[in-house]
């Protein structure tokens, strides 16, 4: 029988692809494993142990936390438990978890350490619902209410050991339709809400996956992406359900060092990360001299000619394919040892990826499979795979998901994987799920041979005085791609033309001061020179040129600092927050249309 909740794929995990190494974790300088029996312990430690608080079926536990083996651990026990898991973002400032706390009424919350207790104390006298707090890195209880996650832990495998048939009886009673987790939203256009996912939601998403991927006990993940997306977290039951070993990344930072210690079969990854490994690729070019900067010349423009072949469907001739067998030994082995070098494709979703990044990975040996969805459908709708992929597209639906465009343009789908609906917002589920059909916001189509294709998202897109429709997601990717911005946001809606918020890199705008003799006392006062205004827009039109005229931005408006979670501006998953963003920079935007472009549209 195939699993039915969350707790099932777990134990059809535990009990028939058991491995010594199902996590890994880095601790006194290696990554440590930790076996799939070891796991099950701790989960049954930690299902007693939160009895022990008071936890029932039906209570909402909050879950703060970086990416560990404790993420897993508490999750898995909080849904054996019968219990709801609301998972949040440990980036988010404690104004913002709040307001997430009180609005699913948490009753107790699991927290990775003593900087995000601190957090949680700041609010805790502001949420009546909250009885108890567990921290992972807390050593001894400090009261009734602030237990060691350890300890409580320790107390909670003596309990299991004298009663462990009241602790399965529980689990036993968790149904297909319970809710699993309750998921805030980011929020681009107004406050989070939240999603409700039922067991059955997420397992249905997790087997279509499994059908569709060839995972199994030979591969093994580097998780980086935070685990309390969607996203990540599905990879994660995905992983766990395949056999395959996860290891999780120390930070950010410290994920080049990572790949090469994990040496990684599949990586799941933003685009923003493809990004900057591009960056340092083409930095690391251009700083070679001689036969070095040759042979890298060589291999691109083989790797590019050979591509074209692959995603034409033609076989490339002979020649080309020899020459490509030794680009990849001489120039691409060594980007590849750089990724781990046993790396069969990364995944990437949570935005849109650039297609001529994939087509110069894939140039250079290294498949990236973009992928699409969303948390109200568990989260995938739609997925490229190794052997059916298309670059432009977010690949086919799932097998088990229906999708169609709407008359508007608006991707819509329907199956297994659908949200239950909002938690508390029952107006707000009928405004998106209408005779079964989710309605995703976002505008696509779907191409001959059923490969889905977004476009933009509905909500974001512009319409300008003029009367043309505008998409503000591909111009602003083609305005990030220059190395003079950072980051750019279109606007421009009821406008008679489009402007730009943009974030250029600071050395770039000072290098050229000084190219320009430009005196200044700060980067601020810089910014503002005419001079440096017309070097951002120049570098705007260029990474710009070729769209239509009432697509090009005409005005721009530098912006000294990048837009951050803390201020506001950016949801936890990094998507900017569109109105916050328009609203603080109210008063620049308007002054600039006060004044009239050289060339209108």
């Amino acid at each position: 029988m195939a699993p039915q909740t969350i707790v099932d794929l777990f134990d059809e995990a535990v009990n028939h692809k058991s491995r010594p190494d199902a996590l890994r974790v880095k601790r006194d300088g290696d990554f440590q494993p930790l076996s799939s029996a070891e796991v099950r312990g701790q989960v049954q430690g930690l299902v007693a142990g939160l009895s022990n608080l008071g936890a029932e079926p039906g209570d909402r536990i909050a879950l703060l936390s970086e990416n560990r083996p404790e993420w897993l651990v508490s999750d898995i026990a909080i849904l054996s438990a019968g219990a709801i898991n609301v998972p949040v973002y440990p980036t988010l400032p404690s104004n913002q978890i709040e307001g997430l706390l009180n609005d699913a009424g948490v009753k107790i919350i699991i927290l990775s350490s003593s900087e995000q207790l601190e957090k949680i104390r700041e609010i805790e006298s502001k949420i009546p619902s909250l009885q108890a707090t567990v921290v992972m890195d807390l050593e001894e209880p400090e009261s009734d209410s602030l237990r060691g996650f350890a300890g409580l832990r320790s107390e909670g495998e003596q309990a299991w050991q004298r009663d462990p048939d009241g602790y399965l009886k529980v689990r036993q009673g968790i149904g297909p339709q319970d809710v699993a987790t309750i998921i805030y939203t980011s929020g681009t256009t107004g406050p989070p809400k939240g999603v409700m996912l039922s067991h059955a939601n997420i397992v249905a998403n997790v087997l279509e996956l499994s059908r569709v991927f060839d995972f199994d006990h030979t591969d093994s993940v580097l998780s980086l992406l935070p685990l309390s997306h969607i996203f990540e977290r599905v990879a994660h039951y995905l992983m766990f359900y395949c056999g395959v070993s996860i290891a999780y990344a120390e930070s950010i930072e410290k994920v080049p060092i990572n790949m090469q210690e994990v040496q990684p079969t599949v990586v799941a990854c933003v685009p923003r990360f493809f990004e900057k490994l591009h960056a340092r690729v083409m930095e690391s070019r251009q700083l070679s001299t001689g036969l070095k900067r040759m042979l890298s010349d060589w291999a691109f423009g083989v790797g590019e000619r050979h591509t074209r072949h692959l995603l034409q469907g033609t076989a490339p001739p002979r020649g080309l394919a020899f020459q490509r067998f030794l680009a990849s030994k001489i120039v691409f082995a060594k980007l590849q040892q750089r990724l781990g070098g046993r790396l069969r494709f990364f995944i990437s979703g949570g935005a849109p990826l650039d297609p001529s990044l994939a087509e110069f990975f894939l140039s250079a040996g290294i498949l990236i499979l973009e992928g699409y969805g969303l948390t109200e459908t568990s989260p995938v709708i739609a997925v490229n795979l190794p052997n059916r992929f298309r670059f432009g597209t977010v690949g086919q639906p799932l097998p088990g998901l229906e999708a169609r465009i709407a008359e508007d343009g608006e991707v819509l789908t329907r199956g297994p994987s659908v949200m239950l609906g909002y938690y508390n917002r029952p107006e707000e589920t009928r405004e998106v799920i209408k005779d079964g059909w989710f309605h995703t916001g976002d505008i696509g189509h779907l191409d001959p041979d059923g490969f889905l294709k977004i476009t933009d998202r509905k909500k974001d897109l512009i319409v300008t005085a003029g009367g043309k429709n505008v998409a503000p997601q591909p111009i602003e990717r083609l305005l990030k791609a220059s190395p003079v911005l950072l980051n750019a946001v279109v606007l421009g809606d009821k406008r008679p033309y489009l402007c730009a918020l943009v974030v250029p890199d600071p050395e770039s705008v000072t290098d050229h001061a000084r190219e320009l003799g430009l005196s200044f006392e700060s980067y601020g006062e810089l910014l503002q020179s005419p001079q440096i205004g017309e070097f951002l827009l120049n570098a705007v039109a260029k990474s710009a040129a070729g769209l239509a005229s009432f697509e090009t931005v005409k005005k721009v408006v530098p912006v000294e600092k990048d837009f951050t979670i803390e201020d506001g501006e950016l949801t936890p998953t990094l998507k900017v927050k569109r109105r916050v963003v328009e609203k603080r920079f109210k008063n620049e935007i308007e002054a600039l249309y006060a004044e009239s472009p050289s060339n209108p549209e």
